[in-house]
């Protein structure tokens, strides 16, 4: 078990938020489905990211891990060596395991696709029931990530409900453009996530595939298409930018740089949202810079376009008055953790006032955090990340447990956080 100590301080100063996961997941699956060499650029080594590249190893692509950039030889070369059995270690990344598994289905063989922590939880009914209209068998464990799968996947008619993760869907239109025939995907209820299928469709329209979107109900898939090497530049993450936005709304002044505020990024709602509760911002020095114009004041916050914000959000939101609710979260409980229970229990041990409901939270601004109590990660690292930014304005000290669980989207965010001012010791439980 690894705490940290936190004495309540602001931020201050420049950072550079690491490069976008969803963008870096989706450049480094591209590229690795091209018949060239391609160097993706902007390259943040955080676990889930490593899933992603071992995955695609594992799959036949050619991958060297340079310092902040990667060279990938892609799978439809003629030196690629596709395997007659396959293990895709996931590690904890829901990303890395519904992206793959209907790229691994492209070719012959078995494919086994392991992992760790609460991935053996992460719903994959919808492929499931996939394999079964394909004919394609699969066996697995309950509530543990041992899946064996066996069969290609053909092209046709796929319907997908839209409020279920949108990875699905971006698992299906990796793989569907290289069948050798045309295929469609139907989405049977309104769609959720649309951001993210935006970056898709964008990273891959980059790479010389094209789909098209009929609004989002349905997508138009030509088969015998190919990927094309390229280089590619990763952006900032804005789930990442989030955490120092978010400090700003609470009285930081940072500027964090490498952020577009022209991203397709789904969570760049962050910045909609920050904006209806009181912050503004500006571009400045190729960053982004916000600050609060009066007091913060409590607003609506719809989770579903935009989940993996909602934590650090629920921090601001109990400290600006009135009340905040965020809704349609639901799905927020099917993450590393159950991030609904895991917000309210530990914000509420520093001083907030939440209320948690089966999809989301009501929540009633308070002036000040308290602290002065131990809080626990749920080894979450975006519940450690909150925590910490919620520190910066507590009364008294806070020590974090299990804050190394931030190694799978920011390993370096501690250090950031040092270096913006913030005060952080390695405490032992026996001190």
């Amino acid at each position: 078990m690894a705490n940290l100590k936190l004495i309540p301080s602001k931020l201050n100063g420049e950072v550079k938020v690491p490069p976008s996961k969803s963008m870096a997941h989706r450049a480094l699956i591209c590229a690795s489905l091209s018949s060239g060499t391609s160097v993706i650029d902007n390259i943040d080594y955080s676990d889930d990211i490593i899933a992603t590249i071992e995955g695609m190893k594992s799959l036949g692509a050619k991958i060297e891990k340079k310092d902040g950039y990667v060279e990938i030889t892609g799978l439809y070369n003629e030196a690629a060596i596709i395997r007659a059995s396959r293990v895709i270690d996931c590690n904890e990344s829901g990303s890395t395991l519904r992206f793959l598994i209907p790229i691994a289905l492209l070719f012959e063989g078995i494919n086994k696709f392991v992992g760790k922590g609460n991935l053996g939880k992460r719903p994959l009914t919808t492929y499931y029931e996939m394999f079964e209209k394909q004919g394609i068998s699969y066996s697995t464990r309950r509530d543990d990530l041992n899946l064996l799968i066996k069969g290609k996947i053909k092209p046709g008619k796929f319907e997908i409900p839209g409020d279920v993760s949108s990875q699905f869907i971006t698992g299906l239109l990796f793989s569907l453009p290289l069948l050798n025939e045309d295929s469609k995907i139907i989405i049977t209820t309104e769609m959720e996530s649309k951001g993210y299928i935006d970056l898709t469709l964008a990273c891959m329209k980059e790479f010389g595939v094209e789909i098209t979107n009929n609004d989002y109900k349905e997508f138009i898939i030509k088969g015998n298409q190919r990927y094309k090497a390229r280089n590619y530049r990763v952006e900032g993450d804005y789930s990442q930018a989030a955490f120092y936005l978010s400090a700003n709304a609470l009285g930081s002044n940072v500027l964090i740089k490498d952020l577009s505020l022209s991203s397709l990024q789904g969570d760049k709602e962050v910045i909609d949202i920050l904006e209806r509760m009181g912050v503004s911002f500006e571009n400045k020095n190729n960053g982004v810079l916000g600050k609060v114009n009066n007091n913060l004041k409590g607003t609506i916050i719809d989770g579903s376009q935009c989940p993996d914000i909602i934590p650090v959000l629920a921090a601001v939101a109990s400290l600006s008055s009135g009340r905040t609710e965020i809704i349609n979260a639901g799905r927020l409980r099917i993450k590393e953790c159950d991030r609904l229970k895991a917000v309210a229990s530990e914000l509420t041990k520093l001083g907030a006032n939440i209320i948690e409901k089966e999809n989301g939270l009501v929540i009633e601004g308070v002036k000040e955090l308290v602290g002065g109590v131990e809080v626990w990660s749920f080894k979450d690292h975006r519940i450690a990340m909150t925590l910490a930014i919620a520190s910066t304005k507590c009364k008294e000290p806070i020590i974090i447990k299990d804050y190394e669980c931030i190694a799978k989207s920011y390993p370096n965010f501690f250090d950031d956080f040092k270096m913006l001012g913030g005060e952080v010791h390695e405490w032992s439980v026996w001190e």
